[in-house]
């Protein structure tokens, strides 16, 4: 392929990448937005003892959790949802760019790329 085509196919996979994020953010965005609004109407006048830690429940703690949660439209499981898109977005820009670096057969940015994803899967599977 000629420098004019890998140029266009670049910049199409930049332009897909930054609509990715950009959805992803956004999304992110609405959901943690109605969840603090939902939680505020149900929760926004409750008195708070702040002499007591409450920790988040267990239920919020997991991915299960957070979706049964969100499904059942509890103003903290949308946030904690919403939290989860946004840490997701990076991930699925990463995991674009290794099937686009796949189908170039690039194999140095394969690797790193791989790399990489392996690192963010770790840390976040890891407790």
């Amino acid at each position: 392929m000629n420098s004019t085509g890998q140029r266009l196919r670049s910049h199409g996979m930049e332009t897909i990448m930054g609509n990715l994020l950009r959805a992803g953010v956004v999304i992110s965005a609405l959901v943690v937005f109605t969840g603090g609004v939902i939680y505020l109407c149900r929760h926004g006048l409750a008195p708070v003892n702040y002499k007591i830690f409450q920790r988040v429940p267990f239920e919020l703690c997991a991915v299960g959790g957070i979706l049964g949660s969100a499904l059942s439209f509890h103003g903290r499981g949308l946030i904690q949802l919403g939290l989860l898109f946004l840490i997701a977005t990076p991930v699925a820009r990463v995991l674009f760019s290794l099937i686009a670096f796949v189908r170039q057969r690039d194999a140095v940015y394969i690797i790193v790329t791989l790399t990489v994803l392996v690192i963010l899967t770790h840390s976040l599977l890891s407790r």
